[in-house]
């Protein structure tokens, strides 16, 4: 059984991650093709960052998604602090609900909804146009928020009351407790959950394209653009370095937390 187990775990790891090795090593094929492998290079690493258009799509893609990222996470903390909270349980239940439904819903139907709505905001304020950063950024929270409001929850449901009401008996704010006392205790999960929300933000295609405008460009839709015609090879040199900077972010994430869980000490039993 335990050679099944392990052929098995093999064969998942093979079909998620052989694709992306395939991506790295041809990104290095200085013959451009995916039937051969001339010589290794670094050709299409130097036509990437001589591509401005490809630099300012990388760059729009960044400043969405770090915003958007951000913007969820403060939203989604303290309305998770709030259903925290809440004394209702049906009330609770409720919100909890509503919030997921973008969550649920496919792509495809927020995206169109929310273009509906820019259109019709567009008509009502008499504007020509509004699509563009600030109508990309309000979608993107919308998608972001649920997410992150499931990372967060966990963590104040973990939390014990007694805290914040005994600093508050000592003195404090309900304010002043929350930053003092319960913050600290739920980081953990408002990293993982901007952290999602920065790489959902920044894979997004079906929703950009219902809500961007030609003057904002982001990775996704660039390489899209691309598929009319034949990608460029540099494309598979920038997903490498993506690939790359991820796997660097999460062992960094992963050694962190590592050091800082605490160490048991066994007693000498004589």
């Amino acid at each position: 059984m335990k050679i099944f187990s392990k052929f098995y775990m093999f064969l998942i790891f093979a079909i998620l991650y052989a694709p992306i090795a395939v991506l790295i090593v041809f990104s290095f094929n200085d013959a451009g093709s995916l039937s051969e492998f001339s010589k290794f290079s670094l050709t299409w690493y130097e036509e990437l960052f001589a591509d401005e258009e490809a630099m300012s799509a990388l760059k729009n893609s960044l400043i969405l998604a770090i915003s958007s990222s951000l913007i969820a996470t403060v939203i989604a903390t303290f309305g998770a602090l709030g259903l925290h909270h809440m004394r209702k349980k049906y009330i609770k239940a409720s919100i909890t609900s509503v919030t997921n439904i973008p969550m649920m819903n496919p792509d495809i139907v927020t995206g169109i909804s929310m273009m509906l709505l820019f259109v019709a905001v567009a008509k009502i304020t008499e504007s020509e146009s509004i699509l563009g950063f600030g109508t990309m950024l309000i979608a993107h929270v919308t998608f972001n928020l649920p997410y992150v409001l499931l990372s967060v929850m966990p963590r104040f449901n973990q939390l014990d009351r007694s805290l914040s009401e005994a600093a508050q008996d000592l003195g404090c704010t309900p304010a002043r407790a929350f930053f003092k006392v319960e913050l600290p205790q739920i980081v953990p999960g408002i990293i993982s959950g901007m952290m999602l929300g920065f790489t959902l933000s920044l894979d997004d295609f079906v929703i950009s394209h219902f809500v961007n405008s030609p003057n904002f460009q982001t990775l996704p839709l660039y390489v899209y653009n691309q598929t009319v015609h034949n990608v460029k090879f540099s494309m598979y040199a920038l997903s490498a370095l993506i690939v790359f900077v991820i796997l660097a972010i999460l062992l960094i994430v992963n050694f962190s937390s590592v050091k800082k869980l605490p160490k048991k000490r066994c007693r000498r039993v004589n």
